[in-house]
């Protein structure tokens, strides 16, 4: 969490009431709610409504699950929290790269109106969709999008192109348990009654949404020559990057060591004091295998020799430089023990 975060999370704590009181102390709190919400908004580009949280996953299930549109369909390498929330929808395949079949997309979409779902950045393997070409095809066919946007910064882009977009602070520096979700029209969803505008029940976060603001507020570190360093680390010492020649986010990185389990490959790297996971990171502790590297043509023997390395708002070059030594020892154990 960044120091501005905390700060402001403290400042919530202490001017804590409930802003759907109607005294003093929650018209207060709720003045700073929805000046918050206001900042929340603005750091997209957004002039729809925002439906405030506890995280990306609870905001994908709202979409998904409260949807008015008679059809659903998701990609076949969504998150973990998609594939909960989108029982019964329609699969969209993707290449071995990774990017969405517009094809088949466009084939499905035929069938009738659709809220279509997509990971903007794929939390697995970092893969990039080209977001504005796929909200070009839902449209054309009648379908609304939806974008989990977790994974990426802060970005206008979104505004001009979707219809609904799932955050989560804790990606952006700001406090975990608090999230948004970004709705173009209330209309697209069945209200539930309760708090924000009757969509989701539940005394606000104020702490936490104040904290989220902060954080939106600070620039995000540019990745783009760690990842590029960690890579070509990688490949010269006889590693593979899945999708290496996808779009992909700077701050995510999926590798394969041939011969290497991933559960040992996790062990090792952190007795040599790195955390990395197996998967996206929510799912990483089941060491279940991976469905989105299914989705792209690699069998699970194959898909079970892959971690996932992100870097965080602090990362340094010395620091992957001392990942890039542990890993290259860790391979060349393998390697004798093959």
């Amino acid at each position: 969490m960044t120091a501005a975060a905390r700060d402001a999370v403290v400042h919530g704590l202490a001017l804590w009431a409930n802003p759907s009181s109607p005294h003093a102390e929650g018209r207060a709190a709720r003045a700073a709610l929805e000046a918050a919400r206001r900042e929340i908004a603005a750091a997209h580009g957004w002039r729809g409504e925002v439906l405030l949280t506890s995280g990306a996953s609870e905001s994908l299930g709202i979409a998904l699950g409260r949807t008015t549109l008679p059809r659903r369909l998701i990609t076949a390498v969504e998150h973990d929290a998609v594939m909960r929330a989108g029982t019964g929808a329609a699969v969209v395949p993707v290449g071995a790269d990774g990017i969405v079949d517009r094809e088949a997309l466009a084939a499905m979409l035929a069938d009738g109106p659709a809220l279509v779902c997509v990971q903007w950045a794929n939390s697995e393997t970092g893969v990039r969709q080209p977001i504005a070409a796929i909200a070009d095809a839902v449209h054309a066919a009648g379908g609304m999008l939806l974008v989990d946007a977790a994974q990426m910064p802060a970005s206008d882009e979104l505004a001009a192109v979707a219809d609904m977009v799932a955050l989560s602070a804790h990606k952006r520096g700001g406090p975990p348990g608090v999230g948004a979700l970004l709705v173009r029209d209330l209309r697209l969803l069945h209200p539930s009654g309760g708090q924000e505008r009757g969509y989701r029940p539940g005394t606000e976060n104020l702490p936490g949404v104040l904290g989220y603001a902060a954080a939106l507020a600070e620039p995000e570190p540019d990745h783009d020559a760690l990842r590029a360093r960690l890579d070509d680390a990688i490949l010269r010492s006889g590693g593979e990057i899945v999708a290496a020649d996808s779009p992909r986010h700077p701050a995510i990185g999926s590798y394969r060591l041939r011969g290497a389990a991933a559960a040992a490959q996790l062990i090792l790297l952190d007795g040599a004091g790195f955390a990395v996971s197996a998967g996206s990171a929510c799912s990483s502790g089941s060491m279940k295998p991976s469905h989105v590297l299914a989705a792209m043509g690699w069998d699970e023997a194959a898909g079970r020799e892959v971690i996932r390395v992100s870097f965080g708002r602090t990362t340094t070059a010395a620091e992957v430089d001392a990942f890039v030594a542990a890993w290259r020892q860790m391979a060349r154990t393998t390697r004798r023990a093959a």
